[in-house]
């Protein structure tokens, strides 16, 4: 079922906080494509999420995994009646491979609550991926 681009954001934000994280950043980008360079884009978030407990452990096994956090959730709409939502953990992917033996643990534990939790925020919008 299509569900709006408000409801999906709600929905996926609801989902986040389920499995631990908090929305610490918000960026509208049509928005800030219309103010900096008054070109129109479609309804587009990106959402800066992150888990605290897993930041800390990560963070002092590696303080250079820093530059990876938050983990990002992007939300757009593709019709007036629907909209997509979409996370990936890229300091738990990027930085397990490369420091598996000091991030491994923190990052796999990030990496499954946060594909739980966009998992289900578009099972329950009923979203795509």
């Amino acid at each position: 079922m299509p569900v709006p681009y408000d409801e999906a954001i709600v929905r996926a934000t609801d989902a986040l906080k389920a499995q631990g994280f908090g929305v610490l950043t918000t960026i509208d980008v049509k928005a800030t494509l219309k103010a900096k360079l008054d070109r129109d884009f479609r309804k587009y978030l990106i959402l800066g999420a992150c888990n605290p407990p897993l930041a800390d452990r990560a963070l002092h096994a590696e303080l250079e995994v820093g530059l990876l956090l938050p983990c990002n959730i992007i939300v757009y709409e593709t019709s007036s009646s629907s909209a997509v939502v979409r996370g990936d953990g890229p300091a738990c992917r990027i930085g397990c491979r490369r420091r598996q033996r000091s991030l491994g643990a923190s990052c796999a534990r990030g990496g499954r609550a946060l594909t739980t939790g966009t998992q289900v925020a578009r099972i329950g919008a009923g979203l795509t991926s």
